[in-house]
């Protein structure tokens, strides 16, 4: 299965700087794309269409993204492993605080099967939405991952969750989770490619869900107007 994860940062002009907590972003420099370019690229770029649209949510912080999966997988309408297609100005793949640390010496030594519990990752103030997508690798969610960048994007991707030497290939691992297995085996190679300039993406298929998140912190309060036109593809669930 196919899922289309966007967040709102993406179609601005530019990207924005961390605002305080509460606060938004100023417009001044990341000036929301146009209402008609975001459908072209919708359209265009992702398959999507009006005609068809496809189950999804809008909501505020990107790593709410974890919650909306598992109600999926819960309710049959979603299998694992799934493939994702991240657009975003961010890859939320954990660099920076709290980082890739926890995930790979914390989380990969726990059985399997028994890692998802996104809950007690953010009671820990370990789980945040700069990493919920390093976190959903390490449930062994993702079978493939896409990451489709704003122009000014800047470099984010943690190095030491990429295969030795390859750039387009995630497999996470740690001293601590060698020690585990024999119960969890090693962790699967996840294909993994970058889109530095939007316009080389095109969707080869069609997706079965899709997400959207405001990121209010990363996008000032202007570009709210562009999520009506994210409804029109999709029917909330």
């Amino acid at each position: 299965m196919r899922v289309l994860d966007i967040d709102l940062d993406f179609f601005l002009a530019g990207c924005c700087p961390l605002a305080d907590k509460g606060r938004r972003p100023e417009l001044f420099g990341h000036e929301p794309w146009e209402s008609g370019r975001v459908r072209r690229f919708l359209e265009g770029n992702c398959g999507l269409s009006k005609d068809r649209p496809i189950p999804g949510r809008i909501f505020e912080t990107h790593d709410s993204a974890l919650e909306l999966w598992r109600d999926m997988l819960e309710a049959k309408r979603l299998t694992v492993p799934f493939d994702v297609t991240h657009i975003d100005a961010h890859s939320d793949l954990g660099i920076g605080y709290p980082g890739p640390g926890y995930v790979l010496n914390g989380v990969l030594p726990i059985r399997y099967d028994k890692r998802a519990d996104a809950e007690k990752y953010r009671r820990l103030n370990e789980l945040d939405e700069a990493n919920y997508l390093l976190f959903a690798l390490a449930f062994r969610w993702i079978s493939s991952l896409e990451n489709v960048r704003n122009p000014s994007s800047l470099p984010d991707i943690p190095k030491e969750i990429l295969v030795p030497g390859k750039a387009d290939a995630i497999q996470l691992s740690s001293f601590t989770a060698a020690l585990s297995l024999g119960i969890n085996g090693k962790e699967p190679v996840i294909p993994f490619n970058v889109y530095e300039d939007y316009n080389g993406f095109k969707a080869e298929e069609k997706y079965d869900f899709m997400s959207v998140a405001i990121s209010p912190r990363y996008s000032p309060k202007e570009a709210d107007v562009l999520l009506p036109v994210f409804e029109e593809y999709m029917t909330l669930v």
